[in-house]
């Protein structure tokens, strides 16, 4: 069977498969999160070493660092996993919700009901948890699904998928709600993005390069968002400490994450007290700066930054430094150079962090905490389907509200226009 072939059958059998599940009730969706996740537990040996067998083929491959990052999963990991669609099960199903209700002069009431978006084709590259993560949140939104991943992760998620399916079978709903394209080939991509007869929306997660061309390609919605250049702010009225904690942990948690920070700003009053133990934070690390000539009057040993540094994903274990004069040319900075993503502000200055929410035009703003806190799990969506920095729709962490619309609903009793 030639791929075109083969997916116009899959976006078939989704379209049918989101119909029912529409209207499947939510204990049902439940019952089969709750299996879904036991079964991720009871078989996590067989789930490692699937994505062991991955790393190794990745790495003989010779992936780059912070693709291997995001491919790598853990015992930590496997049981994240679990617990995400206990979380998602847990939350309230959104499905069916009413509100905004309101009579008109004509005795009608006018309000909306969520429901689910239909098909979502979701295309990834590494990061196995997103087979759980996606199907879970997808099944829940009462959505079918159809998952795309990279040929780099194929053994581990065709290992949770099948776990997936079981889930699904025991609480006797079709598998077809959930299905992963089983092909490596590039032109599944193609074929997905573009069959706007089967598939709603279309949600990318990886690389620059690969969100760039379904952007461009794609004849069906994308929930998306390119870069994650993200910045924290240590204003003048910091809390030292506070500073350098979130300052350490923004950076240097994880390297190959859209929510790690990649630029410092440091008011210039403060850059004396703090650059110098930060330097000997990010050195002990082996955290290479990029610093602006001022920041290099404290840190020398760092690397002179060029224009392009503050527009830059590092993904890795480099970091861009400049020094600010105040909150203004700070959130100037972040606005012409961020991707929208998450920016933090440390300060106990209450006007200053209201400030900085307000004018910092990023999907996610936050004051005194690590930007890396910008993840759908860490907010309470049970997971995450992806990050939008797009303003319409959906915007920040995707969860179960994300993946629906809205509808209007009208209640009368008999009226008729005049």
């Amino acid at each position: 069977m030639d791929v075109q072939t083969y997916m116009t059958e899959l976006g078939r059998a989704a379209r049918a498969a989101s119909r029912q599940i529409a209207r499947t009730d939510t204990n049902a969706k439940n019952a089969a999160l709750h299996a879904m996740a036991a079964a991720i537990e009871r078989d996590a040996e067989q789930l490692l070493a699937a994505n062991a067998a991955d790393m190794a083929a990745a790495r003989a491959a010779g992936l780059d660092e912070a693709l291997l990052d995001r491919l790598a999963l853990t015992p930590k990991g496997v049981a994240a996993m679990a617990e995400g669609l206990r979380q998602i099960a847990a939350l309230p199903d959104p499905v069916g919700e009413m509100g905004d209700f309101a009579y008109r002069p004509s005795g009608i009431q006018v309000g909306k009901m969520r429901v689910p978006l239909g098909v979502i084709g979701i295309i990834y590259e590494a990061r196995p948890n997103v087979t759980a993560d996606a199907a879970g949140l997808c099944l829940k939104s009462g959505n079918a699904a159809i998952l795309r991943g990279g040929s780099e992760a194929l053994r581990c998620n065709q290992a949770i998928a099948a776990l997936v399916r079981e889930g699904l079978r025991s609480a006797g709903l079709p598998e077809t709600v959930v299905q992963v394209v089983e092909t490596t080939d590039r032109a599944a991509v193609g074929a997905l993005i573009t069959m706007s007869d089967y598939v709603d929306v279309i949600v990318p997660r990886g690389g620059k390069g690969l969100i760039e061309r379904i952007t461009r390609e794609a004849r069906v919605p994308v929930i998306k968002h390119l870069d994650g250049i993200c910045h924290v702010y240590i204003d003048d009225e910091a809390d030292p400490d506070k500073a350098l904690r979130i300052a350490d942990n923004a950076k240097t948690h994880r390297y190959g994450t859209c929510n790690t920070m990649e630029t410092l700003l440091v008011n210039e009053t403060v850059a004396e007290l703090i650059l110098p133990p930060l330097g000997e934070i990010y050195r002990a690390k082996g955290v290479a700066l990029r610093a602006c000539p001022r920041t290099r009057e404290w840190l020398p040993d760092a690397e002179a930054a060029t224009e392009a540094d503050w527009r830059t994903e590092y993904l890795a274990p480099i970091l861009a430094i400049r020094v600010v004069a105040d909150l203004d040319e700070a959130i100037s900075h972040i606005n012409e150079y961020g991707s929208h993503h998450t920016d933090a502000i440390v300060t106990e200055n209450y006007g200053k962090a209201r400030r900085f929410l307000r004018e910092v035009d990023s999907a996610s703003v936050m004051v005194n905490a690590s930007t890396r806190f910008a993840d759908g799990f860490e907010y309470g969506l049970g997971a995450e389907i992806g990050i939008s920095t797009d303003k319409i729709h959906a915007r920040g962490p995707v969860g179960l509200h994300g993946l629906t619309s809205q509808k209007w609903v009208v209640l009368g009793d008999g009226q008729i226009r005049v």
